[in-house]
């Protein structure tokens, strides 16, 4: 059976936005410290940004700035905003639930000005969107999910039927406690890693999963 709506994580699922955010934490760690960032930790991602924060102030001792650069970075990329690369699947997707008249969102870590700017350039159709300001618990805990599901008029009893796309572990997580099932997309972790965490089935990328769900 087809589910009874759609729920995306962003980053990774439909777009690759990589660029986007490690360009504006880069220049904004320098413009801070006046030092070069250390690499992008595979542990974080699809964590909120203040987590990612900290840990880069970590890595210098400055614990007590990471504020100060969560704040900065998110200035940045609005600024000098890089418009992420739109992954494969998502216009044919979105079309798909339009016509079936599925209800859909977006509910990501990441900050709704970003969320906004990508969607405003890419010409998406997402018009139900949370981002890391919607929450008091982001992801891992299963609040942004629960967000926009209850914003969508699903109520609990519902939420079994619910389809959540995740690229991450911690997304996947999120979804898994919300009580909804989680669908993993392979752009950072394996089949075996995504499965692991619960994903209940698994695609390269939306495109496959439109594929999939125009058999059912």
């Amino acid at each position: 059976m087809l589910p009874k709506g759609i729920l995306f994580d962003f980053d990774g699922v439909v777009v690759d936005s990589f660029e986007s955010h490690y360009s504006a934490w880069s220049s904004a760690f320098k413009e801070l410290f006046n030092k070069e960032i250390a690499p992008y930790p595979k542990s974080h991602v699809g964590k909120s940004p203040k987590k990612i924060a900290k840990y880069f102030c970590n890595v210098i001792g400055e614990s007590n700035r990471s504020e100060e650069l969560f704040l900065l970075k998110d200035k940045h990329l609005d600024l000098y905003f890089k418009t992420p690369k739109l992954l494969p699947g998502v216009t044919e997707i979105t079309s798909f639930l339009i016509n079936k008249k599925m209800p859909y969102g977006v509910a990501s870590n990441a900050t709704k000005l970003f969320l906004k700017n990508s969607i405003d350039r890419l010409k998406l159709n997402f018009t139900t969107v949370f981002g890391l300001e919607d929450y008091i618990k982001p992801k891992p805990a299963p609040e942004a999910y629960i967000t926009l599901a209850k914003a969508l008029n699903f109520t609990e009893k519902e939420f079994e039927s619910i389809w959540v796309f995740e690229d991450s572990l911690t997304g996947t997580t999120a979804a898994k406690l919300a009580g909804m099932i989680p669908i993993g997309i392979l752009a950072k972790n394996s089949e075996e890693e995504m499965k692991k965490a619960g994903s209940v089935m698994v695609f390269p990328s939306l495109l496959e999963a439109y594929y999939y769900l125009n058999k059912m």
